[in-house]
């Protein structure tokens, strides 16, 4: 269908065309006349505007997702019911009259909720913003302001009740927690005092050491006497060849003595040299040197002696400081033991400490959480009466109404056409009866002028081909 076709089928289906035209924007602007008007009001939060200094110690602001589970925390029933509660719905005679008559089978708190979170549509008020636009479609203007503030009053309040219920009973749970806490410090506290009294502990560390210490000098002077017994034993041993020892050697009532006998013995050679064996000198002067030798034997046998002596003494000695190793060893050993107790009850009384300073800090922060009442949204602007609605749009609506009474009108003219064909245009009559035109009638109602324009500009058809126009110089 070309463009001369189609305004030839309209000349003809106008009127059906105008027709539907008109009863398309009569439906539309009845629409616009007798609509419900419905007024948007609209509050914005901003979220985490103030985070809480207690819980949000590394805050990073607010995420999509967390600004998604505020939509859906505005969107649950708690708060509607909460604005149910703020607004004292249940209270007014016209709301208990119409939860009456709609006879839904729900209590008038079921109703009433459903019938508040029906207007709510809050939105981001850009992609990425942290502000939240909350805003309540009503019929009534005033009515969409009030619940709109509502809203933003009960979401503040069930936000805090979120965040501060669960700090509540975590508050609950460390307190007890607490309690344990320190009872198991004091119980630890008490068992090391206990223990420190029963073994008399003033510091253990420093007594250890002083014990330590003495171990060690017995120690010591054990290996002295263990070096002087064993020097003794020696000397003892040598006794039998006496004229070697030292002691002998050192000695100068035996060196005396020995001096006294050569002396003696020299003079006896010299008597028996002279005298002979049998003469009274000599057996005098022989006398004299067997006393000397027998003083020299008595001499050598007392410091033989005393080196007996003194290796018994170091035997003894060596027992005795033996004794007090051991004995000073077992109460080192004792006293080890007690510290080794002592330090496993002194780490006690540190684990049972740090728990508890642990709990400590926890209870203390869930307590102050649980009594922050600071909400992590701040209200940027309240809801306002609106003066005009948002829904029906007029121009819009007259827009869109306009549109399809036009697109309605020319739809029908052609439809109607397709169920009832005609002859339009001159090709029609080729097309359909396959005989040319040779020429056009003018209507009878056509006046003069018209019929003249007609005759120069209408087409002439042959064969179902254009002809050429006539020439001005003819009749």
């Amino acid at each position: 269908m070309n463009l001369s076709h189609f305004l030839a089928v309209l000349r003809a289906r106008w009127l059906a065309a105008v027709v539907v035209f008109g009863v398309v924007l009569l439906a539309a602007i009845l629409y616009l006349v007798f609509a419900t008007r419905v007024y948007t009001a609209t509050a914005s939060v901003l979220i985490d505007a103030k985070p809480d200094p207690v819980s949000s110690m590394l805050y990073g602001g607010p995420t999509p997702s967390q600004i998604n589970t505020q939509i859906e925390i505005l969107h649950s029933d708690r708060v509607a019911q909460r604005v149910v509660q703020n607004l004292k719905l249940a209270d007014l005679a016209d709301m208990r009259a119409a939860w009456a008559s709609a006879k839904s089978g729900l209590t008038i708190q079921e109703w009433l909720t459903a019938f508040i979170e029906n207007g709510l549509d809050p939105k981001v008020s850009s992609p990425g913003s942290n502000v939240i636009n909350i805003g309540y479609q009503s019929a009534d203007a005033r009515f969409a302001a009030t619940a709109a503030n509502a809203y933003v009053q009960a979401y503040l309040e069930t936000s805090i009740e979120l965040r501060v219920d669960p700090a509540k009973q975590y508050s609950g749970f460390f307190t007890d927690q607490q309690k344990e806490a320190r009872t198991a410090l004091e119980t630890a506290q008490n068992t090391l005092s206990a223990f420190q009294k029963d073994k008399g502990i003033i510091g253990t560390d420093d007594k250890f050491d002083l014990e330590m210490s003495r171990l060690t000098a017995l120690t010591q002077e054990l290996v002295a006497i263990q070096t002087a017994r064993v020097d003794a034993s020696t000397r003892q041993s040598q006794v039998g060849n006496s004229s070697q020892l030292s002691e002998v050697l050192t000695s100068g009532t035996v060196s005396g003595l020995k001096a006294d006998l050569s002396a003696a013995e020299l003079k006896l050679q010299d008597l028996s040299s002279r005298y002979g064996d049998k003469h009274p000198q000599v057996q005098e002067a022989r006398a004299a040197v067997n006393e000397l030798r027998a003083k020299i034997a008595r001499a050598t046998s007392d410091v033989t002696g005393s080196i007996g002596v003194d290796a018994r003494v170091s035997h003894a000695r060596e027992a005795e400081i033996q004794a007090a190793v051991d004995a000073q060893r077992l109460k080192v050993l004792a006293l080890k033991e007690t510290r080794d107790q002592g330090s496993v009850l002194a780490r006690d009384v540190d684990n049972a400490q740090r728990s508890y300073d642990l709990v400590y800090s926890r209870a203390s922060q869930t307590n102050l959480e649980s009594q922050n009442r600071q909400s992590n949204a701040t209200v940027i602007s309240q809801a306002t009466t609106p003066s005009l609605p948002s829904s029906p749009k007029i121009l819009s609506v007259a827009l869109m109404g306009f549109v399809a009474a036009l697109g309605l009108g020319l739809g029908t003219a052609l439809l109607l056409e397709q169920f009832d064909k005609r002859m339009r245009t001159t090709s029609d009559a080729f097309d359909f009866l396959g005989i040319p035109v040779i020429g056009i009638m003018p209507s009878p109602t056509m006046n003069r002028r018209l019929k003249g324009q007609m005759t120069m500009i209408q087409d002439r058809v042959v064969s179902g081909r254009r002809l050429p126009a006539p020439d001005k110089g003819q009749a």
